[in-house]
Order: C-alpha cells, then structure tokens, then sequence
C-alpha cells in the first residue's frame, strides 16, 4: 500500500471515489437534501483546488485507489474510503498518515465528523468538543461534531 500526495491528474478518480461513497453509504444516515448538499460540497471543482493546494493526499493499494484525505492545516477534511474496501484497514492507515502530516506541525488535529464517521474517529482517540448545527434549504438541519486530537493522546 502507499500513500502519497495527489497530482492534477487524480482529480477525476479522487472526485470519483468521494462521489460514490457518499452516494453508497451517505442515504443511510442522512436525508435527501443532506446528501445532495455533501455531493456538491465536494465537488470536481474543490477536489481540484485542494490538489492544487497539494492538500489531498491518496491511499492505493496496487494500482487500485482506496482512500483519499485531505489537510488545511491542522484541520482533516474528506476522508473517505471506498465502500467495497471499508473495514479492511484502509481508513486507519490514510489516518495516520494524514495525522502524521499534522503532528509535525501543530499540537492538536481537528475535523467535522458525519455521522457514519464519528465511532471511527472515537476510536482513534478523538473526543468532540462542541456540536454544530448547519441549516440548509427547505428547514433541513445538518447535526455534524467537531472533534480533536491531541499530541500523545490515544
């Protein structure tokens, strides 16, 4: 397996990879204008400018990609791991990397966990700090946690 910094050229399959998972595992978690809203939050647009940034970082195993993570500072935004390779190891791995990218800069990571994330992140030694809440159309609420990650902590 490798992870490595992604290249203008991963654009397409990044944006690929984010789009089906939130169309996969999203629906089962959240209502219909709360996933569209993830759909267009992560766009080909803000995939490539992020690539760009040299923020994305992508986990393969052989020539197949399986993971994708994303760096603003100290801040870990888009995670995500193909549906059909969850469970194995995966997110846990670009984690680490990605955490690692941190730490060697900053004392604490943040991120915005969903909900089909949050067990994951609190098992890698996250806690939440505060709860946020996102209207958006029609009287749509999103509920999301902002969790963290402390140097040294579990």
């Amino acid at each position: 397996m490798d992870v490595f910094q992604a290249a203008c050229e991963d654009a397409e399959p990044v944006f690929q990879l984010v789009q089906n998972t939130i169309r996969s595992i999203y629906p089962n978690y959240y209502k219909t204008e709360i996933v569209d809203f993830f759909l267009s939050l992560h766009s080909q647009e803000a995939i490539s400018q992020d690539i760009a940034h040299g923020r994305v970082f992508l986990l393969q195993d052989g020539p197949r990609l399986v993971g994708t993570g994303t760096v603003r500072k100290n801040h870990i935004t888009r995670v995500f791991v193909a549906p059909d390779a969850q469970r194995m190891g995966y997110g846990n791995q670009i984690m680490e990397w990605l955490e690692r990218i941190i730490f060697d800069n900053y004392d604490t990571v943040y991120l915005d966990a969903s909900l089909p994330a949050g067990r994951f992140y609190d098992q890698r030694g996250y806690r939440t700090v505060r709860h946020e809440l996102y209207p958006l159309k029609d009287g749509v609420v999103l509920a999301y946690e902002v969790m963290e990650k402390t140097r040294g902590s579990v």
